[in-house]
Order: structure tokens, then sequence, then C-alpha cells
């Protein structure tokens, strides 16, 4: 199992004033569409994935619950969490959703003899079916979008999971609301800058903070949202639905 490494307040302080100088350094840099930007880097996606989160890679199946039989995994990429999930869960039906073909095409060549199915969309538009998973997964993909459309993935994945059924997500945390205002500051000037179209999709990270993601989940409708492991930035929560649900009500 993982352990925990928080950051003190120095090892904080000292990330942040990193954070700024970067963000300084590509402020004028090109701005990628996202599927562009994975598919220029297909071939070195695994080894900086595995550089950055392969702890996380291995072990995330240790974070799901015994008798898991449907996954539906939003942004699967190349598959690299699949290793571990199959490794604990040699018979799992998994449902793979990313905008990006080639990387879809690496998954198929890693597991291809495996019963997994795999869609080329955005999984923000495509209509998954009510109750139909025994859990979801997200890793590493959602830190690119804004409240509103965390928002409306989050009731996406509260819908499709089945009643007692969960959501599992690894992804890059903002350490406080600094750091979440510095970035979606950085996101707004470069999409202004190049002229960039609300509906386009960028690849530039927006961590919101703890808080504000795990309240987002909660008004999804998500009984429970529990953290489970922590490296600095990477979080692993975990939110649960209700045995007996109820259609949520709009947020206003």
């Amino acid at each position: 199992m993982l352990k925990n490494k928080i950051r003190t307040e120095k090892e904080t302080e000292k990330y942040l004033e990193e954070l700024k100088d970067w963000l300084k350094e590509v402020k004028h840099a090109p701005v990628e569409e996202m599927v562009d930007f994975f598919t220029n880097r297909i071939g070195e996606y695994n080894h900086v994935h595995l550089k950055n989160w392969g702890e996380e890679y291995d072990h995330i199946a240790d974070f799901f619950e015994d008798g898991l039989h449907t996954l539906l995994d939003i942004g699967c990429g190349t598959g690299l969490e699949l290793k571990s999930m199959y490794r604990r869960f040699p018979d799992v039906r998994i449902t793979g959703i990313d905008l990006s073909e080639s990387m879809l095409e690496k998954l198929r060549e890693s597991y291809g003899d495996k019963n997994v199915e795999l869609i080329n969309a955005d999984y923000f538009q495509y209509p998954f079916a009510e109750n139909k998973f025994d859990a979801a997964m997200s890793f590493e993909t959602l830190h690119h979008f804004k409240y509103d459309k965390k928002q409306q993935i989050y009731k996406k994945l509260y819908e499709t999971i089945k009643p007692g059924g969960y959501y599992i997500e690894c992804d890059y945390i903002a350490c406080g609301e600094e750091e979440e205002s510095l970035c979606l500051e950085e996101y707004e000037y470069r999409r202004k800058q190049n002229n960039i179209p609300e509906d386009m999709f960028i690849h530039i990270d927006i961590p919101l903070t703890l808080e504000h993601q795990c309240e987002l989940i909660k008004n999804a409708g998500f009984k429970t949202v529990q953290v489970l492991y922590q490296n600095c930035g990477t979080v692993i929560i975990k939110a649960e639905k209700s045995r007996n649900t109820e259609k949520i009500p709009p947020t206003p």
C-alpha cells in the first residue's frame, strides 16, 4: 500500500515559488489542443507518466473493493493504470474512453486480449448508460478542466455508477487557493492571448484545491467523499453512491 507524504509549510512555500517562476517561463508558450498535445507525445507518454506516478499506477487497484466486475475508466490514455487493475481483477470488464485514438491504439496493443471496450470520444459528451458500472475511475485527467466541466462529469459519473457503487480519482490537486488562482489566471490569460474558442480543450493544468474538488463531487450526489492517499499534489479520492438513490436536482 502507498504511503502518504504531506508537504511541510516550508516545502509548500518553495513549491509555490518554483511554480510562479515556471508560469512566467511558459506565459507566452504556444497553446496546444488537447488531442494534439498527447498525439505529439505518444512516444514519451508512458515514460513521463510512469516517472511521475509510477507507484500510483502500480497500486491503484489496492483502493478498489473486492468483487469488481465492471469499471468505467475516463481519460484512460494508453491504459497505464490497467496493469494494476487486471493483476487484481483479471476478469473485470473495463470500458475506457479517451479523446486520442493514437493513445487508445497503444492501449489495444497492450490489452487487446482482455475484456476491454474502448471508446474514442469526449467523455463530457458521450452518453453513458445509467446504473451500468460497479465503479468508475479517472487517473490524472480532470486537472485540465474548470469548475463547470468537472461538475458536469461528476454528475455523469454519479448517474452511470450503480447504486452502492463508487468512484476512484487520482489527480493533481492544488496545494491551496493561491495555486488554484495562479493556474486559473494563467489559463484564462493564455486562452485570451491565443484566441482559443471556449469549446476547445487545451492542455493547461488548472488544478483545484482538495476542498473544492470534494465539494464538486458531493454536489453531484455522492454519499461520502474520502481522501485515501496523498503524495504532495497527487491525491486519491473515493466517492460512494448510496444504495438508495433519487434523482439529483440541478445545482443552482
